[in-house]
């Protein structure tokens, strides 16, 4: 005995809808259909164009890359990311960069979190002019903060040091993070706020195990854009480092050497640069769908 169609008005506008939307489909035109399909292929290889060609070019040799060109290497060679992967001058400038990187991640959804919170929640004198004080800091270039950072970095002895660059990059991605999260904690209901309060949780229990899970997908939005700032800021990092804590973008300008640009290795370094955030976007890649989806951005 087979199951009969419910019959009432919502389930049969939503055949209704359903069946209309096939018709449509069928009595679209195929040539419409191949000529979508060709702009989206067409677009998808001219995004994807440089990146093959800078990974085609990081297993030739640089006599290879002179020479002419070529669609795949001819005389395959991993002699550039060996160089990279076992010479420190070149490998320390990933560990550098991955270092301050994660440092200005935990500092700025550490003092962000309670900062958009009390955005969301609390009306005071001067909230609105200090929310949009915030956010001028985005407006300006690094280049304007630079030398009063180089100075003072120089004075306290913090110069060419991971937190150094941590702390510069805090003054971009904190306001940016407040203005991320606000958005999304102002989406949940004050009446949670007090309704675990009224159940007996203090305010670190309550915002760490209920509310911070709740906007989780807002954190994981807040988390890519601080990654993306500090990986790929090169003015401050390359100014307020000298060896110690130089960055891998700072490196790969000092590629020139006796007999040209090494062409081969800046290729390879340039394909590891793009790893990490492809493994970012990896991990992330379902909260930041829901967050541009619910947030601010």
């Amino acid at each position: 005995m087979s199951d009969s169609l419910p019959t009432t008005p919502d389930a049969v506008r939503q055949r209704a809808a359903a069946a209309d939307n096939r018709r449509r489909r069928k009595a679209r035109p195929a040539s419409r259909q191949w000529r979508r399909r060709g702009l989206m292929t067409a677009y998808i290889v001219f995004v994807l164009l440089p990146i093959y060609w800078l990974l085609n070019m990081s297993f030739q040799s640089n006599t290879e890359i002179l020479g002419g060109l070529t669609l795949w290497p001819e005389s395959f060679t991993l002699e550039h990311y060996a160089k990279i992967l076992t010479e420190s001058s070149w490998y320390m400038g990933y560990v550098n960069s991955i270092t301050y990187v994660l440092m200005n991640m935990l500092i700025s959804i550490a003092v962000a979190l309670p900062a958009a919170y009390a955005f969301s929640r609390y009306k005071f004198i001067g909230d609105k002019h200090l929310f949009f004080w915030l956010l001028t800091n985005l407006m300006a270039p690094p280049a304007v903060f630079l030398l009063p950072y180089f100075q003072l970095y120089y004075t306290v002895g913090l110069f060419d040091t991971h937190i150094a660059v941590a702390l510069a990059h805090c003054l971009f991605n904190i306001p940016l993070a407040v203005w991320i999260l606000e958005g999304f904690m102002s989406g949940v209901p004050k009446e949670i706020d007090e309704t675990a309060f009224i159940d007996g949780y203090s305010f670190p229990t309550f915002f760490v195990k209920i509310f911070i899970p709740m906007i989780s997908s807002g954190i994981g939005v807040t988390l890519f854009f601080l990654f993306m700032f500090s990986w790929v800021e090169l003015l401050l990092a390359s100014t307020l480092t000298s060896t110690g804590a130089q960055p891998i973008a700072s490196v790969m300008t000092q590629t020139k050497g006796a007999s040209g640009i090494d062409w081969g290795a800046l290729a390879a370094a340039g394909t590891l640069t793009i790893l990490p955030g492809i493994v970012v976007v990896y991990f992330v890649r379902n909260h930041i769908a829901k967050g541009f989806a619910l947030g601010r951005t």
